[in-house]
């Protein structure tokens, strides 16, 4: 019995091999494609809207683009072939299950079942033997046998028989499954059957040191090289490094727009001819154009770079916030493929603004990221983010000699009726248009701030350098909300959780407390509420907006705590069944470090959305910081008063006396109140103080208090707690 390990010629395993290999790249592709997508972007609503911009099947065909960018058609590919390659390979796997040998069964040999006894299984064999007898039976042409395979087959009968019945054949059919003993054991190299064969052994080496060898480290190194060439905000690393070394501590707006020129992915998407092409048209579009959205500093600028590539993309960033038509479909399309790129160039301009801590060009990167999002050039009327709206419309509402643009609330706060003669008629819009434009700007979050202010959780007052909360209570009031409720007291108020309430403290439980009617209630939080996607139908890419919210020292012109990012809200914004607002108070909290020293601090408190024009709010708060030992005064204050059963003592203690005893002077209440509160301190029972004599009492009470005068142990012990009072 031979004990050798052979290779399996037939190569019966390589596809299992391959179906392994291929189900673990297949299986995760095919379940991160179809998951849904938890992005801002793709859970959040719609503002409700009808209007369609000039070219917006071009700017539909730039979405469609990136989004078949974003699927990332390489990996459908994949997913596709792997499983054709796992179809390929079971059917394999079914094929050669059928050519393998069955394990060896004595019972399936004989044709018995497995409860016959061994007298049973003896007449069966018998039976068995006179049929299958070399001497008895005769090769039969018509199935192809020989006499050695009658043979074999009668052999194998006698085998099972004695593995049934014979002691020592039974025992090696148990132990090695085979009545020889043990077997020859066959592994295969899961490889193909023509690679295994004969003379192909060079071939096989190459293959596995092809894969090994270079696929391999090629992934790897593809893999490790793809992940360090994007930063945190997926901006390019060279590109980081060029808008980096066009920062300035004073730029902002067109110095803003220039440096984002400067990113390598405009050079990716204005590769080969594509960089000079339609140049010339689009900078005489561009700069003959009227020069209110571009000053001279910017079209000099457009004029003196000397990479085309820079050159024709900042033309095209200008273009696309000027609103300018380029008059040729590939321009247009190249405008609006533009935009979505210096959107996320400006994420790492912010990320560069912050680190510097430059209040103007911190400020500057959001005006940016709200002007590229609504299509609207530094400098312009926020009016021209509401549709059907143009410069010489908004001209006609503001009047020619205001030199201040109206914000869309300021707009919408306008009577209806003066409103509509100002927008409606000859020459401005129908009132098709006017609805239109209304309807989008009565959905639009305006986050208005109703109070604002410092804490340290758990304490009454805040110390030097403990960790300080800014709360601010806001609402959302779209313009032109008529009937708008004041917040309420308790709405305004943030109120700790318990103490012990370690998951209420850290957020983890999902609930926060209130006061209603001066009792604290717990009441569970909803899922988060996303705000509605920025109406932006200029830019080829959906936006979800985010407010920043930081604070800022006006004195030094520097950032004092950094930006809180804000994407959703505790409360609904609009009622799911009306559609109206509906006002509720939204609380937004940011935590940082005060500072070491005593004294009031002024900040200059800045909320921006970064979709939105005329949007923000600027607004002074002072922090208050107070010195440790009033902190550790108000303390030991709260330990003395306040009493195991919530209820104030004096008041009950006064409670108390007045039904007891209705002649007490006002010396007796007062002392009674101090023994109170020293058994309070102490965890003892207030002893009795003797009483005086009154002038008004009778000989006999004279004389009975003469004899208790002798006494004065209450007196003395009252005096004690007094002094330690």
């Amino acid at each position: 019995m031979s004990t050798d390990y052979n290779y399996d010629d037939k190569g019966q395993f390589f596809p299992f091999f391959v179906l392994t290999l291929t189900s673990l790249v297949t299986f995760p592709l095919t379940y991160n494609l179809l998951r849904p997508s938890k992005g801002l972007e793709n859970t959040a609503p719609r503002i409700k809207s009808d209007f369609k911009p000039e070219h917006g099947d071009l700017i539909d065909a730039q979405k469609r683009r990136r989004l078949r960018k974003e699927r990332r058609i390489k990996r459908i590919v994949t997913v596709v072939v792997g499983y054709a390659v796992m179809a390929w390979m079971a059917y394999l796997i079914v094929v050669t299950a059928r050519t393998v040998p069955k394990i060896w069964d004595p019972y399936d040999i004989l044709g018995i079942s497995r409860s016959a006894d061994e007298k049973a299984i003896s007449r069966h064999y018998k039976r068995l033997s006179l049929v299958y007898h070399p001497d008895k039976i005769r090769p039969d042409p018509a199935k192809n046998e020989t006499i050695e395979m009658l043979n074999e087959r009668f052999v194998e009968l006698t085998k099972a028989y004695k593995a049934l019945t014979d002691e020592e054949v039974r025992n090696n059919y148990i132990q090695y499954g085979h009545p020889d003993g043990k077997q020859s054991m066959s592994i295969g190299i899961a490889l193909p059957t023509f690679i295994v064969s004969e003379g192909y052994s060079k071939y096989t080496l190459l293959v596995y040191g092809a894969l090994l060898g270079v696929l391999l480290p090629y992934i790897v190194g593809r893999w490790w090289y793809g992940s360090q060439r994007y930063t945190k905000e997926r901006v390019l690393v060279a590109s980081a490094g060029n808008i980096f070394r066009e920062y300035r501590d004073d730029i902002t707006d067109g110095g803003i727009i220039n440096a984002l020129s400067s990113g390598d992915e405009f050079k990716e998407m204005l590769q080969g001819p594509r960089s000079d092409a339609g140049l010339a048209k689009l900078e005489k579009k561009v700069l003959a154009e009227d020069p209110s959205y571009l000053t001279p500093e910017d079209r000099a600028v457009i004029k003196g770079l000397d990479d085309s590539s820079r050159r024709k993309a900042l033309a095209l960033l200008w273009a696309y916030l000027g609103r300018v038509d380029l008059g040729d479909a590939t321009l247009n399309g190249e405008k609006y493929e533009a935009a979505p790129i210096a959107l996320s160039l400006n994420e790492a301009f912010t990320a560069i603004a912050l680190a510097f801590g430059n209040l103007r060009p911190i400020l500057g990167s959001f005006r940016t990221a709200q002007h590229i999002i609504q299509a609207v050039a530094p400098g312009s009327s926020p009016l021209l983010q509401l549709p059907h709206f143009t410069p010489e419309l908004v001209q006609t509402i503001g009047g020619a000699d205001n030199k201040e643009h109206l914000t869309v609330q300021k707009f919408m706060s306008i009577p209806e009726a003066e409103r509509y003669s100002l927008t409606v008629g000859a020459g401005l819009l129908n009132e098709k248009q006017y609805t239109t434009a209304i309807n989008v700007a009565k959905q639009l979050p305006v986050l208005e701030v109703s109070r604002a202010f410092f804490k340290v959780m758990g304490e009454k007052v805040i110390t030097p350098s403990s960790l300080v909360q800014l709360v601010v209570k806001a609402r959302f009031i779209p313009p032109g909300s008529a009937n708008v409720p004041a917040p309420t007291s308790a709405d305004l108020e943030d109120i700790d959780p318990d103490e012990d309430d370690l998951d209420a403290i850290m957020g983890r439980n999902g609930k926060k407390t209130k006061v209603v009617n001066g009792q604290r209630v717990e009441e569970t939080k909803s899922e988060p509420v996303q705000p509605p996607l920025a109406h932006a139908p200029y830019l080829a890419r959906d936006h979800s907006p985010r407010w920043h919210i930081f604070l800022a020292d006006a004195k030094q012109g520097k950032m004092a705590v950094p930006p809180f990012t804000f994407t959703t809200f505790d409360k609904p914004l609009f009622d799911p069944v009306t559609g109206k607002p509906t006002f509720n108070v939204q609380t937004l909290k940011m935590q940082f470090q005060a500072p070491p020293q005593v004294g009031d601090f002024t900040f200059v408190m800045h909320m921006l959305c970064d979709s939105y024009l005329g949007l923000d709010t600027k607004m002074e708060i002072t922090l208050h910081i107070d010195d440790p030992a009033k902190a550790a005064a108000l303390d030991e204050e709260d330990d003395i008063s306040e009493p195991d059963e919530g209820e104030f003592p004096n008041e009950r203690l006064l409670t108390q006396m007045i039904k007891d005893r209705e002649n007490l002077t006002i010396s007796e209440i007062i002392d009674s109140i101090a023994g109170q509160m020293q058994a309070l301190k102490t965890g003892q029972a207030p002893k009795k103080k003797a009483k005086k004599p009154s002038a008004e009492s009778s000989e006999d009470e004279e004389s009975d208090t003469d004899g208790d005068a002798g006494d004065t142990s209450d007196t003395n012990t009252e005096t004690d707690i007094d002094d330690d009072d």
